[in-house]
C-alpha cells in the first residue's frame, strides 16, 4: 500500500473511531493548560486532574504563580512524577512569562520553547490546543503508534522525526486531530504491552500485523 493511501485510510477510520477526539487534560484558559501540560510528563493525565483543581485555586493565573517559590508550588504536585523539578520550571515559567512576554502565554514555537520546562511537544499542544493551529506533538504513544502501524518508518528514531513524516502525509486541517487519534488509540487500543489488535479499526492496514 502507498504511504498516502495508509495515512488516508487510517485518517478516515480512526476519525469514525474518535469522533470527539480531543484533549484528556481539564483547563480553562492557556496558562491552565500550559500548567497540566508540563505536569504530564511521564504522568498521566489523570492523575494531572486530580492535583491541578487545587493547584489552580492557590494560584489562578500566571501571576499568581510567578510570585512564589517553588517550594509553596511544590504541596500541590507532590503526587505527580519528578514534583521536585516541576515545581522549579512552573515558578521560572510563571516569571518568565510575566517579566518577558507582558504576563500572556506566547504562542510561538520559538517563544514557548524559551520557557523553563517547555519543549517542542508541550509548544505543539498549546499550538493545537489552547491556541487552534494544527500541529503534531509527538508523545510516546504518538511515537510508538506511528510506527507501528507503519506511518513513520525505521529510520524515524526521534519524536522530531517521527513529528516531520506525519506533517508531511496526514492533511494540514487535521494535523491536530490526528495527534489526538493517535494518543487516544495508543492508550487505549494499540498500548505498549498486549496491544488489543482484535479490537483495532487497523487491523488489515497495520504492518505489524500484515
Amino acid at each position: 500500500m502507498k504511504k498516502r493511501d495508509l495515512y488516508n485510510k487510517c485518517s478516515e477510520r480512526l476519525s469514525q473511531a474518535y469522533p470527539e477526539a480531543g484533549t484528556e487534560l481539564h483547563f480553562s484558559s492557556p496558562y491552565e493548560l500550559l500548567v497540566a501540560v508540563m505536569l504530564s510528563a511521564q504522568c498521566t493525565d489523570k492523575r494531572v486532574n486530580m492535583v491541578t483543581p487545587a493547584l489552580f485555586e492557590a494560584f489562578p493565573t500566571v501571576q499568581d504563580m510567578a510570585a512564589v517559590s517553588p517550594e509553596e508550588i511544590f504541596p500541590y504536585i507532590k503526587s505527580v512524577s519528578y514534583p521536585n523539578s516541576k515545581s522549579e520550571h512552573l515558578a521560572q515559567m510563571a516569571r518568565m512569562v510575566c517579566e518577558r512576554f507582558g504576563g500572556k502565554i506566547p504562542q510561538d514555537m520559538d517563544s514557548m520553547t524559551q520557557l523553563p520546562g517547555v519543549g517542542r511537544k508541550t509548544a505543539n499542544v498549546m499550538l493545537a490546543v489552547a491556541f487552534g493551529g494544527q500541529a503534531m506533538p509527538v508523545d510516546t504513544h504518538v511515537f510508538r503508534v506511528s510506527h507501528r502501524i507503519g506511518l513513520a518508518p525505521k529510520r524515524c528514531t526521534t519524536p522530531l522525526s517521527v513529528e516531520k513524516e506525519l506533517v508531511r502525509y496526514f492533511a494540514r486541517e487535521r494535523l491536530s486531530d490526528a495527534h489526538h487519534w493517535l494518543i487516544l488509540h495508543g492508550r487505549y487500543v494499540c498500548t505498549a504491552r498486549s496491544p488489543k489488535c482484535k479490537d483495532c479499526c487497523l487491523d488489515d492496514i497495520c504492518a505489524h500485523l500484515i
